[in-house]
């Protein structure tokens, strides 16, 4: 089968030819520069209105075939801007009609995701996905690719964009930032991960205050691109060990920054994890991925009835059904001195006094720079020891605190005899899972967020009781929306074992919890995930 996808999502326009084999027959492009400003989307539509009927037979022409040897049209459905997708869509179905051939409409996300497979030879990697409009960390569990992390408000391409449009470097900003920031040093800048999920708006504003105050350019973009990078990759690691495999894979256009692969790569390298990542050509947008993923659908779900074939301008990736996915994996080896390897962790059994314990060596990482690095285990371990002890004191159960050494970050607690709710959940779990919710109310209760509440860091003991574990990305906060973000997290963490599972377990939770307003909350920030272009 040979498949002509049509890619058109924002400002890149593109038109790719792949057959069945994964051979790719042509790739053919053109993007939008913007003259000031960012990508308008009327500017957008008209650019590939005029691009699409030249890109078409270029490719044709390239590829060394006749439009009668096609045999399916693919076209990114969703995300992206409205007007845009309006434009790929219509182009699809008319060249469909026109050479009587079956149309597919493809997720643009999946679609970086499969072609990054298809160039690297990954198997079932998590993906840490940037782009202008896009930031997610996803990996495929139970039938699909779920969103284990993303931003809660700009995406890093948007970010980096919008720091160079204020400041004169133009558009896109990535590029010039990249290379200024190898002659700059570090300036402190916020730096916001919220349990599985980063936030970049602030970071974007305390940067344009610092260019404003007269802070030289080349330290803020030193500090914004190692700050931003740090939190996708810290993210992108807890996923990693959230889900113990062994690949880590890298797409979408701020794939370009060479900081941000070598990041990438080391903290692969020192999860014991390899590292993939497509040629460049590849990252960016591109028709070649969306023919590519309109083969792996058609070839189970057939093509769409032409009714079906509007734009879903918010098409979230975790809607979509993977059955041509085998979930093999191989899973991370720890070394033998450790029980655990936790994302920014090394759990080890030791000794206290005459007690067996845990102690949790919040070691360095070698993606972050000193200055990030320092600031973040220092502040992590003092803070988690306060939480741990306040949540003991509030009646939650939790390790008892034994000892903190704030001089090589390291925490020694109770050692927890239990599975791992993510071991042991079933559809039947409701009496935990209400349990839960109850502890998690008494966290709340205390004006203290957990930050990771993950299926990870709740052991079920030999009574049969949650314990909560790991406060390290903990905070105190009264403020409704941070209990709603933590709640979200354990949501997340639940649809990696099973979408009927997850569903019912997580109302079960929240029956348990107690607060009726609280699901309106966790709808509203789902739906700011910033998915579309």
């Amino acid at each position: 089968m040979i498949s002509l996808g049509i890619e058109g999502t924002a400002e890149k326009t593109g038109v790719g030819i792949v057959d069945s084999d994964g051979n790719i027959l042509a790739m053919a492009g053109k993007q939008l520069f913007p003259e000031k400003g960012g990508i308008h989307p009327r500017i957008a539509a008209e650019h590939h209105a005029e691009w699409i009927p030249k890109l078409i037979p270029q490719a044709i022409d390239e590829a060394g075939i006749g439009y009668d040897d096609i045999d399916l049209i693919s076209f990114s459905q969703g995300p992206g801007l409205g007007p845009a997708l309006r434009v790929v869509a219509t182009s699809a179905r008319s060249l469909a009609l026109s050479l009587n051939k079956p149309i597919i409409g493809v997720n643009h996300c999946i679609g970086h995701v499969e072609v990054g497979k298809l160039d690297t030879g990954a198997i079932n990697p998590v993906t840490l996905y940037v782009s202008g409009g896009n930031s997610q960390v996803l990996a495929f569990e139970s039938g699909r690719y779920r969103i284990f992390g993303e931003t809660l408000d700009i995406a890093i391409g948007n970010c980096l964009d919008h720091f160079g449009r204020e400041t004169g470097l133009g558009h896109p900003g990535g590029p010039a930032i990249e290379k200024l920031a190898k002659e700059g040093s570090y300036i402190d800048l916020p730096y916001s991960v919220k349990g599985m999920d980063f936030s970049f708006s602030g970071l974007l504003s305390a940067s344009l205050r610092e260019y404003e105050k007269g802070t030289p350019i080349e330290d803020i973009c030193y500090s914004l691109q190692e700050t931003a990078f740090s939190m996708l990759v810290e993210v992108t690691e807890r996923a990693l060990s959230h889900t113990q495999k062994d690949e880590v894979m890298l797409c979408g256009g701020v794939s370009a920054n060479g900081r941000l692969r070598e990041m990438l790569n080391v903290m692969a390298d020192e999860q014991g994890a390899k590292f993939y990542m497509p040629e460049m050509k590849l990252c960016g947008d591109n028709g070649v991925m969306i023919a590519w993923l309109g083969i792996l659908m058609n070839s189970v779900n057939g093509p769409l009835d032409m009714e079906d074939t509007g734009i879903i301008q918010r098409f979230r990736t975790d809607e979509v059904e993977i059955p041509w996915v085998d979930n093999q994996k191989t899973y991370l080896k720890l070394p033998e001195r450790l029980i655990a390897k936790g994302a920014e962790s090394n759990i080890i059994e030791g000794n206290y006094l005459d007690k067996k314990v845990i102690l949790k060596d919040r070691i360095s990482k070698g993606y972050r720079i000193r200055e990030i690095d320092n600031k973040i285990r220092k502040a992590r371990t003092k803070l988690e020891a306060k939480l741990l002890s306040d949540v003991k004191n509030g009646g939650v159960l939790s390790p008892i605190l034994y000892d903190v050494n704030l001089d090589e970050n390291v925490i020694a607690m109770e050692k927890i005899n239990g599975s791992m709710v993510k071991d042991i959940i079933t559809i039947e779990s409701d009496d935990l899972a209400y349990r839960i919710g109850q502890e998690i109310a008494k966290i709340h209760g205390q004006n203290i967020i957990h930050g990771d509440i993950t299926t990870s860091n709740i052991l079920v003991n030999k009574d049969g009781n949650p314990v909560f574990l790991d406060f390290g990305l903990g905070r105190y906060s009264d403020l409704f929306e941070d209990k709603a973000v933590d709640l979200l997290v354990l949501k997340k963490s639940l649809q990696s074992i099973d979408q009927k599972i997850a569903n019912h377990i997580f109302d079960i939770v929240l029956k348990g919890y107690g607060e009726k307003n609280i699901l309106k909350k966790i709808k509203e920030i789902e739906l700011r995930g910033r998915y579309t272009h």
